[in-house]
């Protein structure tokens, strides 16, 4: 039994944390498991993207929903403190890379860099839960965005035994976190998996 949970453990701190041979392994299981792929693609319908929109993912992966978005937006920027995903990221997205359509960082949101031009659109896709600190990683995006500006924070909770129940809770914190950061205009949309997936899609005041 005991060895069985230090294996969960490995395995949860590797999708948080994707470092060597088991990161690459949570990446592939990423790229490839039908409801991730399902999630990642969803949250960027949800941002109704246009041509003209420059788009910041925070805790881009292995670049699924990089792929998605680049497919509708003028630019896409694509950060994540794991070396192993940004690589898999790149791997995936090399041509839109190459065509300077698609950059993407190794950091971690809190310490984004000082981009010069401001995003219209942003998301993160089940990664909030793994940052150090939500509330400062959340008011370093809204910095990022425009005002007006639109982010998408997505969960779908990821313990055994999981229900709808949980879901609503991590919307209702989600959303707590978001107003608590400065976001304004709220709204929760919900992607009918097992368990559900939660959206809470909020602005940056026009104002700030």
């Amino acid at each position: 039994m005991a060895l069985k949970q230090r294996m969960i453990r490995f395995l949860v701190h590797q999708f948080g944390h994707p470092e060597g041979p088991g990161g690459r392994a949570a990446g592939w299981v990423m790229a490839h498991r039908r409801s991730n792929v399902q999630r990642s693609r969803w949250a960027v319908e949800l941002l109704d993207l246009q041509p003209i929109d420059r788009v910041l993912e925070i805790g881009c992966g292995p670049g699924v929903a990089v792929v998605a978005a680049a497919q509708r937006a003028a630019a896409v920027v694509g950060v994540d403190r794991s070396s192993v995903m940004i690589s898999a990221a790149r791997r995936r997205n090399g041509a839109a890379v190459r065509a300077g359509r698609v950059e993407l960082f190794h950091t971690a949101v809190e310490d984004l860099p000082s981009f010069e031009v401001p995003f219209d659109k942003a998301l993160a896709v089940n990664t909030v839960g793994h940052w150090n600190d939500p509330a400062v990683g959340l008011r370093a995006v809204r910095t990022a965005l425009r005002p007006g500006g639109t982010l998408a924070v997505v969960s779908q909770p990821r313990c055994p035994g999981a229900t709808a129940a949980d879901s609503t809770a991590a919307a209702e914190e989600l959303t707590r976190l978001l107003a608590g950061a400065g976001y304004v205009d709220m709204r929760v949309e919900t992607l009918d998996l097992a368990p559900p997936v939660v959206c809470v899609v909020a602005h940056r005041p026009t104002a700030s």
